[in-house]
């Protein structure tokens, strides 16, 4: 009886060691306050894409731990919930919808150009950090793409005694309301958005982009010239 428990005990061990490293985040739908601010007056369509609303990043580190973590309908949630304080009206419409069916002055089209995180092991602290880096295509009522807004947003939670799916979950919130913070104070200014009030047509200096459901989007347009930049304020931290 002895010699048969030696014999299941490495086995049991291996599995709890793969069971305790690998861990599975799925984000809360998050609450932005009403900011106390003035309503951009725009009426704003909102289009979450498919690759958006079911976004996943998977990822091993350090060959030893490996974390699945589900952004999406969290981040769709987000951007509604901002937009919906941050503009007069909004409109949310589906991946596979035809926008040329909705009343708007402006479409807004959300996307992540890039996703970070560390752990305690990497960093060598206390801390769980996220970086996001946001993408936001504004196209007037008629299609011409009016803004390509890229934004970069940093979040950092301390471990105290939390699970490490719990501190990475909070640490992403954070990332949000970092993001959330600045658009609210940047994106008039950075895409001139508000300019497109009453269905003002942008100024013709980019190529029209049809925003049917089924409009194909050109990867090489997405970089360089069609930027406005990368802005930051320094992320938000858990105190």
């Amino acid at each position: 009886m002895i010699a048969k428990i030696r014999a299941t005990l490495p086995a049991c061990l291996l599995v709890l060691a793969l069971a305790g490293c690998s861990a599975n985040v799925t984000m809360d739908e998050p609450t932005i306050p009403a900011p106390r601010v003035a309503k951009i007056p725009v009426q704003v369509a909102l289009r979450i894409p498919e690759e958006f609303e079911d976004f996943v990043h998977e990822e091993s580190i350090l060959g030893k731990e490996s974390w699945t973590i589900n952004l999406g309908r969290a981040n769709a949630t987000f951007f509604t919930q901002l937009f919906g304080h941050m503009f007069d009206g909004l409109t949310v419409i589906g991946p596979n919808d035809d926008a040329r069916d909705f009343a708007f002055d402006a479409l807004i089209e959300p996307s992540i150009d890039g996703f970070e995180f560390s752990v305690p092991n990497q960093s060598k602290t206390e801390a769980f950090a996220v970086w996001i880096r946001y993408r936001l295509r504004i196209f007037d009522q008629q299609g011409n793409n009016a803004s390509n807004w890229t934004v970069s947003a940093y979040g950092k939670s301390q471990k105290q005694g939390l699970r490490g799916s719990d501190s990475l979950r909070r640490a992403a919130v954070l990332a949000m309301r970092d993001a959330a913070a600045l658009i609210i104070l940047q994106m008039d200014k950075a895409t001139g958005v508000s300019r497109l009030a009453g269905g003002a047509l942008a100024e013709p200096s980019i190529e029209p982009a049809r925003m049917a459901a089924d409009t194909d989007m050109n990867p090489a347009q997405d970089e360089g010239e069609l930027d406005f930049g990368v802005f930051a304020i320094g992320g938000i931290e858990d105190e």
